[in-house]
């Protein structure tokens, strides 16, 4: 296998295993609910916690892989969060639960974005769009096998024995340090930052050094918590809209889940073909209205086939867009301040897009699944117009690289 390819499956593996790791919580959480007594409210301060820790550690994990090295960091950051991953399965307080989940987000906010510029580092630009479809896919294989898992795992050996499954990503650790060299894009800009009396450092303030950066960042921001939102607020709350409004039964609400799962895939490695031939920015276009669509459409599904099917075009146009953020935010930053580029925008769409099935259960207690499905169409609206500003044809890495 060449270089190229291994950057391929480690981020790939890397991304599933995160998946992986976060969705545990989705299907654990009503064991761990009853165990603790604790409300759902208290509960739910889980995953924001670990959207919390997460921004922070793409922060922290992006500095330190544009100043040390793609690989070795990449690492460090898979042993955290598989290490806090385990070490939540033997929590005794909800507090404990908190710690450990803010650890393992860490680990997980810093992975992404490595992963995606080492990629972005080892393809020509012309194929980054399907390359970066393949990694991203998964987060979605990362799910599945967090369902097999749990359905397995859980009715007899309970939520703890999920979690101490999640150390499994150390070995996968190693095994990456061991495989993969540094990033040659990388090793050459050291070499030049050595050489040259002006040496460039990866600091957060470059993402806002000039006018056009920070228009970039701040548009690239919105777009990536519009993302975030519009997944979490589909995924968490479209299963028990559809159980109450269709009247489905949790296992149909199940087999939603995976046809929206398969739709999402596909939708991925779709997009990375359209960002290849098309751009970028046409790529964003297509795909950003034809969500607005599809999510507001669904609202007037019914029947258990239209259901499913529309499920599935929901997801391909809704998530099939995660597949290009990688390499979209790669294309902006030069090589000394990539992984901080891509793990702090993205990672601060996480954390802020992370709070958006709050906002959907209120519209949904307070009003109907159409004022829902309005709020989440009108997000993908927002995010086409906030698109527009993104300047086409001109790489941001050449700006920062002469600043």
């Amino acid at each position: 296998m060449n270089y190229q390819r291994k950057t391929v499956v480690a981020s790939m593996a890397g991304l599933t295993l995160e998946g992986m790791d976060i969705m545990f919580i989705s299907f654990a959480m009503s064991m761990i609910v009853a165990e603790f007594h604790i409300d759902l409210a208290t509960g739910g301060f889980i995953s924001s916690i670990t959207n919390i820790g997460m921004l922070i550690g793409g922060i922290i994990f992006g500095i330190l892989a544009d100043k040390f090295g793609r690989v070795r960091i990449f690492t460090y950051t898979v042993f955290l969060f598989a290490i806090g991953t385990a070490l939540t399965g033997l929590a005794t307080n909800i507090e404990q639960i908190y710690l450990f989940r803010f650890l393992a987000g860490i680990g997980a906010g810093g992975e992404y974005g490595i992963g995606m510029a080492l990629v972005a580092e080892a393809w020509p630009k012309h194929k980054q769009g399907r390359v970066s479809s393949y990694v991203s896919t998964g987060a979605q294989i990362g799910v599945i096998l967090a369902a097999l898992l749990s359905a397995i795992i859980l009715p007899h050996l309970g939520w703890r024995a999920l979690f101490i499954v999640g150390v499994i990503p150390v070995v996968f650790a190693f095994i990456v340090r061991k495989n993969l060299n540094e990033s040659p894009e990388w090793l050459a800009a050291q070499k030049e930052k050595k050489t040259s009396l002006k040496q460039k450092e990866g600091k957060l303030s470059e993402l806002f050094r000039t006018p056009r950066t920070t228009i970039t960042t701040i548009a690239l921001a919105i777009m990536a918590t519009v993302q975030i939102a519009g997944y979490n607020g589909l995924m968490i709350w479209l299963p028990s809209m559809l159980q109450k409004s269709q009247g489905l039964s949790v296992s149909s609400s199940a087999l939603w889940t995976i046809s929206t799962a398969v739709g999402m895939i596909v939708g991925m490695l779709t997009f990375g073909q359209f960002m290849d031939r098309l751009g970028a920015k046409r790529s964003f276009g297509i795909f950003l209205l034809a969500s607005a669509s599809a999510v507001f459409l669904y609202s007037f599904a019914t029947g258990s086939a239209g259901v499913l099917i529309g499920g599935a075009i929901v997801g391909f146009f809704s998530n099939g867009m995660f597949a290009g953020y990688g390499a979209l935010i790669s294309h902006y930053y030069p090589v000394h301040i990539r992984s901080t580029a891509t793990n702090t925008i993205f990672n601060f769409g996480r954390a802020l897009g992370g709070f958006s099935p709050i906002l959907v259960g209120y519209l949904l207690q307070n009003y109907n699944m159409m004022t829902a499905m309005v709020y989440l169409a009108a997000l993908y609206i927002i995010s086409f117009i906030v698109m527009l500003s993104l300047k086409q044809g001109t790489s941001q890495s050449t700006e920062l690289s002469a600043a």
